[in-house]
């Protein structure tokens, strides 16, 4: 077992999809199909999240699969942003940059996970909103769950002020650093450019700055065990940092989109598979949002209730 990899996720469906207009302002990743209607853009997501979701219970991963019909929230395909799960028995809830996600939260997901699972608090920083504070989850922080490392690439989705407080109240050593990409531009979430896994990790050096500070990072990542897989800053934006080591019944997994997947070197792909085994989906609708695989789930660090205890809440679910 691997205390990075969890055996559970959390998947959106979205039924309407779209390119989120209010984000491209700072995600350089987003991009437009003219050449398909609003329409077909929103049923080739929704059939995208399908599969995804068979292919990842197909390896033996258990997903929890929610449906979204609300046309108001174009990015709700990407949870991880709004919540994360811990070993210790905690979720958090963050607060959004862009005024329309912040409905993404959805009360009616930590109320299953805290009639499914062992939830001990909730911790909810989205009150931070109202001071102009943002962190959004596992997009803004890539977590060592093994070492207490929390890596973030500085962003308007990522203030320091919150950073400092999660780590203090979670007991995450932080690790902060600006990173921008060939244009200067910043990465606006930090899980586009890094992946840490089990025994490696995924993370575009190069856009790390100053030199001293990539150095650092390096250290830090081989310092915990882990090879380091270096990516160029075209393979960043092929999407191959956004990527997420899960744990199916045959072992571990990389899951991680087909065009990721396409960008990988030999060298790199012998690294990741002495670990575990890639599992590559279609998910190119849903990249033109800016986001990619590893945006799409929420992995569930979380022990399962027993079954009788979850079988006495399904009447009356604990509210928060």
């Amino acid at each position: 077992m691997s205390v990075q990899a969890p055996s559970a996720v959390v998947l959106i469906r979205p039924h309407r999809f779209r390119p989120n207009p209010e984000t491209a302002v700072d995600n350089a990743f987003q991009s437009l199909d003219p050449g398909r209607s609003d329409e077909e853009i929103a049923l080739a997501a929704y059939n995208e999240v399908t599969a995804a979701a068979a292919a990842l219970e197909s390896a033996g991963v258990g997903v929890h699969l929610f449906e979204d019909p609300d046309g108001s929230r174009p990015d709700s395909v990407f949870p991880n942003n709004w919540f994360s799960t811990h070993p210790d028995g905690r979720v958090a809830t963050y607060p959004m940059f862009t005024p329309n996600r912040r409905a993404e939260r959805r009360w009616d997901v930590i109320e299953f996970l805290e009639r499914e699972y062992v939830v001990g608090e909730v911790v909810d920083y989205s009150g931070l909103e109202r001071d102009g504070i943002f962190l959004e989850g596992t997009g803004a922080m890539v977590l060592d769950h093994v070492n207490r490392i929390a890596y973030v690439a500085r962003s308007h989705r990522a203030d320091p002020v919150a950073f400092e407080r999660f780590c203090a109240d979670f007991e995450y050593e932080p690790m902060l650093f600006d990173a921008v990409d060939e244009h200067g531009v910043p990465i606006y979430h930090t899980n586009v450019m890094m992946a840490v896994a089990t025994d490696f990790a995924l993370v575009g050096l190069d856009l790390i700055t100053p030199a001293e500070r990539r150095e650092e990072v390096a250290s830090r990542l081989a310092d915990s065990g882990r090879e380091v897989v270096v990516l160029s800053a075209g393979q960043v934006h092929e999407f191959a940092g956004n990527a997420i080591e899960l744990r199916g019944s045959r072992g571990r997994i990389l899951a991680m989109s087909r065009r990721a997947e396409a960008s990988l070197t030999t060298a790199q792909r012998e690294i990741i598979e002495r670990s575990c085994r890639i599992l590559a989906v279609d998910v190119e609708t849903i990249e033109l949002a800016g986001g990619s695989v590893r945006c799409m789930i929420a992995g569930i660090h979380l022990d399962r209730r027993p079954r009788s205890l979850r079988r006495m809440d399904e009447d009356s679910p604990r509210g928060w």
